[in-house]
């Protein structure tokens, strides 16, 4: 029979605390046990003016001193996985995991001085050709109305799976004019500063050669939000879904060429090298 779990937190937790476990914590991996259904959540959470103008800046949107960018709550969601992540029944550690793809559905334009009650739970699951695939759905809620869900999906590796992964390619769009940024070495501490989430491999170095990568990694997240912050004048305060799929993964330094165009009424987007030949990031945006 399936386990569940359900946690009420008094307050929103600290990544740096939980960071702790998931880097100094030792889980043996997968037990081949079907995923625990585990919900997490936390009332009346307030936001940091600060905070908001940090990530704002980071991640390339103009922030008015009082709408939300419209991936901001996912970094206070976040917390929610981490404490997922570090539940006991979960066998696995964060650092085997991969974020395949992300989903965020705006209902509404959300204010920095509301108070927010967050939800966050483990779903579906399920065994692939590359191992196991599961499910993260948060939600945040305002006086009782839900302003802003996200799905994230998670791979585990497995031993035993062999899957060939083929390079990824392109969507298919015009790559006529596209906009060129150039990402520091620094970028990984800084959008760490606003956001909280300090994930080694996005720091330095140093630290993302323990874990195998010969330079520093961006966050998947902060190439969601900048892509959607480039997309802001198109976009508005109209409700919408953003999905995306992450694809290859972004080493800083670099420099990424980024281009979306119109098809029917959603936009399509990608993130690819400088080039325009490999995707790191596809999307598309559905207004609703």
């Amino acid at each position: 029979m399936e386990k569940e779990y359900s946690i009420e937190l008094k307050a929103m937790p600290s990544l740096f605390s939980l960071y702790r476990k998931i880097f100094f914590g030792r889980k043996p991996g997968w037990n081949e046990q079907a995923l625990p259904k585990i919900q997490v959540s936390s009332s009346g959470v307030c936001l940091s003016r600060e905070k908001v103008e940090q990530y704002a800046s980071v991640c390339g949107f103009d922030f008015d001193g009082k709408t939300l960018p419209l991936t901001y709550l996912y970094v206070m969601a976040f917390r929610l996985h981490a404490v997922i992540f570090t539940h006991q029944a979960i066998t696995f550690p964060l650092l085997g995991m991969i974020h395949l793809r992300n989903s965020i559905t705006l209902h509404r334009a959300a204010n920095v001085d509301e108070k927010f009650n967050f939800e966050c739970e483990l779903t579906d699951s399920q065994v692939t050709d590359s191992g196991l695939e599961f499910d993260l759905v948060s939600r945040a809620f305002v006086d009782g109305e839900l302003v802003w869900e996200s799905l994230s999906t998670y791979l585990y590796r497995i031993e035993g799976a062999t899957r060939r992964v083929r390079p990824p390619k392109g969507n298919g769009m015009a790559w006529e004019t596209p906009q060129a940024w150039s990402l520091s070495d620094d970028l990984g501490r800084r959008y760490a500063k606003a956001s909280g989430d300090y994930n080694l491999i996005h720091l330095h170095p140093v630290l993302s050669k323990r874990f195998g990568f010969d330079r520093v990694l961006a966050h998947g997240m902060w190439s969601k939000a900048r892509c959607i912050a480039q997309m802001m004048t198109q976009i508005g305060d109209r409700p919408c879904t953003v999905d995306v799929a992450f694809k290859l993964p972004l080493f800083m330094p670099s420099d990424v060429s980024f281009s979306a165009e119109i098809n029917e009424d959603n936009l399509v987007f990608e993130l690819r090298d400088a080039r325009g030949r490999r995707p790191h990031l596809s999307g598309e945006l559905r207004f609703l």
